[in-house]
């Protein structure tokens, strides 16, 4: 048996026994997701009242409300905020139990190379969403206030529902939160071979238009929105044509390393 082979986990199970396991980690899964959302249900108040902290300092100080239209509204609204936090809160058992399920199939080298990316993917979709809550948000919602007045004689102001605000803030957090994570992408990508940091060069000024065709469909219709995501988009494109070079040079590096390595290996196998 060649040492690649060895590298795998010795306990390779039939086909029913990786059923059961990934069974088993899907049950812990929805567990986690059910707990962590009845404990976010318990304080879905608290969370509504973080998220809506954007549109009050936009506001000002005693000005400004929320709404709701239909009966039912809140309590919905309430329901979809508990979801909202119960996957970010059970993310990384979820996380976790994939990992779990998927690493004893890999070999050594491949589990070193796939770790640092899936450590990443929690901090980027986190910088991504604080991005969207601490400067995208407050600079949007300022800049849709500014329309309150009057019009033809008749006051104009802004009475935003509960549900529609919790929408658009949704959709604020997770086009930042998901956008942020193009480098892990294109590195994944690179690794695998399918793309290459010349391909990536090649294809800058096509990913400056598709970072703003990307922009206006994950953001509102305005264009401070779609501009404050495009950017950070193409810095991300840029970051991970620098990370790929890097990696590229320090690959580079340790190839002839390992190729002196191997060679004993080889020399003092028997001749079959």
């Amino acid at each position: 048996m060649s040492e690649p082979e060895n590298e795998i986990d010795a306990s390779r199970a039939p086909l029913l026994d990786h059923l059961i396991e990934l069974r088993q980690r899907l049950v812990r899964c929805v567990v986690a997701l059910l707990l962590a959302f009845g404990v976010c249900f318990y304080f879905s108040e608290h969370i509504f009242a973080f998220l809506v902290v954007p549109l009050k300092e936009a506001f000002g100080d005693g000005n400004g409300r929320l709404v709701y239209t239909k009966l039912y509204e809140a309590f919905f609204v309430q329901v979809k905020v508990s979801i909202f936090a119960a996957f970010c809160v059970s993310f990384p058992i979820i996380a976790n139990q994939m990992w779990a399920f998927v690493a004893p199939g890999l070999y050594r080298q491949e589990k070193r190379a796939l770790l640092p990316f899936i450590l990443a993917t929690p901090l980027l979709f986190t910088t991504g969403a604080a991005l969207a809550y601490y400067i995208v948000m407050p600079t949007a919602f300022h800049f849709f206030l500014q329309f309150q007045g009057e019009s033809g004689g008749l006051a104009v102001e802004a009475l935003p529902s509960t549900d529609a605000y919790l929408s658009l803030v949704m959709q604020f957090i997770l086009a930042f939160g998901i956008s942020f994570l193009l480098p892990v992408l294109l590195m994944l990508l690179n690794r695998a071979g399918i793309v290459s940091r010349a391909q990536l060069v090649s294809m800058r000024r096509y990913m400056i238009v598709a970072a703003f065709i990307v922009a206006a469909v994950l953001t509102p219709p305005d264009v401070v929105s779609q501009l404050m995501l495009a950017i950070p988009l193409v810095l991300l494109y840029e970051i991970s044509i620098l990370a790929i070079w890097f990696t590229d040079r320090k690959a580079a590096k340790a190839a002839p390393a390992e190729a002196e390595e191997a060679l004993p290996e080889a020399q003092s196998e028997p001749a079959e």
